[in-house]
């Protein structure tokens, strides 16, 4: 059963499969794959522990009677004695199967409940990632604006300074550390390359102006138009 035809079944028989597969060695892959599926995960957590509530509630209720019966049983002296202690036997053998069912459902809720958290993690990293991406095209695409004003030569307006001052002011946790890193660093290092436009002296002149004249305005090393890249030699500043 994949994990289509799990989701078209009504909660009864939901929790037959999900019960009938809850002891690993006995266990279908295919069946189990189908109950942690993401989109069957959390049923499959919210009817498992419905069952173990309610193991655990005829356990106590099991307890409750059997000791209810051992007074009933002993008020009536030695016979209500043979009594007891002639069923004794199969209370014991019916307790012990529904106690370790109750550890095989609880087991089975802390596979499911770490199923959920690597889930979770799964999705968080690739929420960051994905942040982190939009934000490398967004840097890419600001210090293109950058040196495409440094390359026509043409007076910037304070508007611009400010953003391009943003690849300055704005950082991203970079290696196993975590520190925070400028985003003209990660274009600079990682993100870019930067191929002149330009070998031409004079040109190159008006570039340094350009990205210089505004009061703390970063400094450009290179002029041209940045190309985007991804390092995969550099793990542990990619992630």
């Amino acid at each position: 059963m994949d994990a289509q035809d799990l989701a078209q079944l009504a909660d009864k028989e939901f929790e037959q499969m999900l019960t009938s597969n809850i002891h690993p060695p006995t266990r279908d892959a295919r069946t189990w794959a189908a109950i942690t599926h993401p989109d069957n995960l959390p049923r499959a957590r919210k009817i498992l522990t419905h069952v173990h509530e309610r193991t655990a509630s005829v356990l106590r209720r099991r307890k409750t009677e059997r000791e209810e019966f051992r007074i009933e049983c002993f008020a009536r002296g030695e016979a209500g004695k043979r009594e007891w202690f002639a069923t004794r036997a199969e209370f014991e053998s019916l307790r012990r199967r529904t106690a370790n069912f109750h550890q095989r459902v609880q087991r089975a809720i802390s596979e499911l409940g770490q199923e959920q958290r690597n889930m979770n993690r799964a999705q968080s990293l690739n929420a960051g990632q994905q942040s982190r991406e939009t934000l490398r095209e967004l840097a890419v695409a600001v210090q293109r604006h950058q040196a495409v004003h440094a390359r026509n030569g043409g007076g910037a307006e304070q508007a611009d300074h400010e953003l391009w001052r943003h690849l300055d002011r704005l950082t991203v946790p970079t290696g196993p550390g975590q520190h925070p890193t400028t985003l003209r660093t990660m274009l600079s290092i990682y993100w870019t390359e930067v191929q002149p436009v330009d070998d031409d002296p004079e040109r190159l002149t008006q570039t340094e102006h350009v990205t210089r004249s505004a009061p703390s305005a970063p400094s450009a090393t290179h002029s041209g138009v940045p190309q985007a890249r991804r390092v995969h030699d550099r793990e542990d500043h990619t992630t």
